[in-house]
């Protein structure tokens, strides 16, 4: 009998060591994907949410982008950067790009967050492109 109470105490212990557990996988991609959607259509229909863009920022082939939006946390969220799919002749050229943003949240708290999207896919002939973001009225050049 004590060797039965003994087992059971050590499989007891060692139990927690070997069972599964949901490992942090990370910070949670938009989407399952932080590339640049590329889509005329997505681009038009696009959702953009009541939604405040406070910064652009490129660092390498990466457009961090600064938004706040009411809501609890912000953890259901849906971003996406979206591209129109065409090249504007220019000089840079330019492309045009949304931040579709969908937003179900009704707690009244104010939230802030980044978001970072790979943006390489933009690239065009030459070594700069300048991104027109549809809901902030700004542009930033990409440069590469």
């Amino acid at each position: 009998m004590k060797k039965l109470i003994l087992i059971q105490l050590v499989l007891l212990i060692w139990f927690p060591f070997f069972s599964c557990t949901d490992n942090d996988q990370g910070p949670k991609l938009v989407w399952d994907d932080s590339k640049v959607l590329i889509d005329q259509k997505a681009f038009d229909a696009a959702i953009t949410d009541d939604l405040k863009i406070n910064s652009l920022d490129i660092e390498g082939d990466f457009l961090t982008i600064n938004i706040s939006s009411g809501g609890c946390n912000g953890e259901s969220w849906e971003i996406r950067l979206i591209d129109s799919g065409e090249v504007l002749e220019s000089d840079p050229p330019q492309r045009n790009l949304v931040l579709f943003f969908k937003n179900e949240e009704l707690c009244e708290a104010y939230i802030t967050k980044e978001v970072a999207f790979d943006i390489a896919d933009l690239k065009v002939e030459g070594d700069q492109v300048l991104l027109n973001i549809r809901n902030t009225g700004q542009q930033i050049l990409y440069e590469y």
